[in-house]
């Protein structure tokens, strides 16, 4: 039967949506599909969705984001009773700070953390437990890319070869030309990669889905097919 109105058991929530890049908050795209799959939840699932705060070119290396924290402001006021979120990356990338806000918000009975495409309700025990899982789980492989890229790194420095031209993508190296950091663009590029292949496209359908995302090389020109491919057979994206 279709609602004709919000229930008495209807949950407010505030959306939180963000973008790494400027060159993503600039084309407005990835914003725009996260708004569509937080409104589309709502409407689905009887949330009543108060409001949505946008980080357009932040990354999520510190929770100390002004759309975050006015959204987390809105929990503790309890103007709103939950935080939806298109996918738990784009409220954060750590598992120390995730656990920070789970301690700090959505451990308590009266605030939700929802997640669209991770299908986490925190609601439930088997929520909070899916949740925490697929953070360790994203850090771990996270940390095992970093520790054989610096492998790497070290035995082509051994062996006399400068390591500039040998950085992997979704990386950068520090001044000391040993200390591999990430780069939020690129890892950003690489997640839209995987997001486009799990949906079935093609590596020509690919580059132009990264095309229409504002995405562009290193040197900020247009991307091509070899270009994605050396990419993606470099992070052995299949």
């Amino acid at each position: 039967m279709k609602r004709t109105a919000r229930t008495a058991d209807t949950t407010k929530a505030v959306g939180y949506i963000r973008v790494s890049t400027e060159k993503q908050a600039d084309h407005g795209v990835s914003l725009d599909a996260q708004h569509a799959k937080l409104t589309a939840y709502a409407h689905l699932y009887d949330v009543e969705l108060v409001d949505i705060m946008v980080d357009a070119g932040v990354s999520a290396k510190t929770l100390n984001r002004p759309g975050l924290q006015r959204a987390l402001g809105m929990l503790r006021k309890g103007e709103a009773h939950a935080l939806l979120v298109a996918k738990l990356d784009r409220l954060t990338r750590s598992v120390k700070d995730l656990g920070t806000l789970v301690e700090n918000y959505f451990s308590s009975d009266t605030i939700t953390l929802l997640s669209v495409a991770d299908n986490i309700d925190t609601r439930t025990a088997a929520g909070r437990l899916v949740l925490n899982v697929l953070a360790s789980v994203s850090q771990w492989e996270r940390e095992a890319i970093a520790e054989r890229t610096t492998e790497a790194l070290s035995h082509i420095k051994a062996q006399g070869h400068k390591t500039g031209g040998d950085v992997p993508y979704g990386y950068t190296v520090l001044s000391d030309g040993k200390t591999l950091v990430v780069d939020e663009g690129e890892q950003a590029l690489l997640g839209a990669i995987r997001d486009a292949r799990q949906r079935g496209l093609s590596q020509r359908a690919v580059v132009a889905a990264l095309t229409r995302q504002g995405f562009t090389t290193r040197k900020g020109t247009a991307l091509g097919l070899t270009q994605v491919q050396r990419i993606m057979e470099q992070a052995q994206i299949a």
